[in-house]
C-alpha cells in the first residue's frame, strides 16, 4: 500500500478528482492548505496599499493505493494538475505499514 499526497492549485481539484475517479479510485481526503514553493508568494494592491501574499491556497489531496495503481494514479494526477506554469504542485509517495477499516475491521487493501 502506498499513500499518495499531492499539492495542486485550487481551481485544478475538479480535474483531478475526475481523472482519479475515472482510474478507480474510491476515496480521498482534500485538505485546504496555504503554502509557497519557489514562486515565493506575490504582491497585491488593496485600497492602494500594496501588500505581500506570502502564503498562497493550495488544495492537499490524501489517497491511499494498492501498489498496482500508483503510477496510473501519479499520470492522472499530473495531466490533470498541470498548467505549465510555477506553482502547479507536488506530489509525495509513502508507504504504508496498514491500513484497518474501523467499520468492518478489514485490513491491507480491503480496506481502500
Amino acid at each position: 500500500m502506498k499513500m499518495l499526497t499531492a499539492i495542486i492549485k485550487p481551481f485544478k481539484l475538479d480535474a483531478v478528482r475526475e481523472a482519479l475517479a475515472d482510474m478507480g479510485v474510491q476515496g480521498m481526503t482534500v485538505t485546504e492548505v496555504r503554502g509557497f514553493g519557489r514562486q515565493k508568494g506575490h504582491t497585491e494592491l488593496y485600497r492602494g496599499a500594496e501588500y505581500t501574499v506570502d502564503l498562497l491556497p493550495k488544495i492537499k489531496l490524501e489517497v491511499a493505493l494498492p501498489e498496482d495503481m500508483v503510477e496510473a494514479a501519479i499520470e492522472a494526477i499530473q495531466n490533470a494538475a498541470k498548467t505549465g506554469q510555477i506553482g502547479d504542485g507536488k506530489i509525495f509517495i509513502s508507504s504504508l505499514e496498514q491500513t484497518v477499516r474501523i467499520r468492518t475491521g478489514e485490513t491491507g487493501d480491503g480496506a481502500v
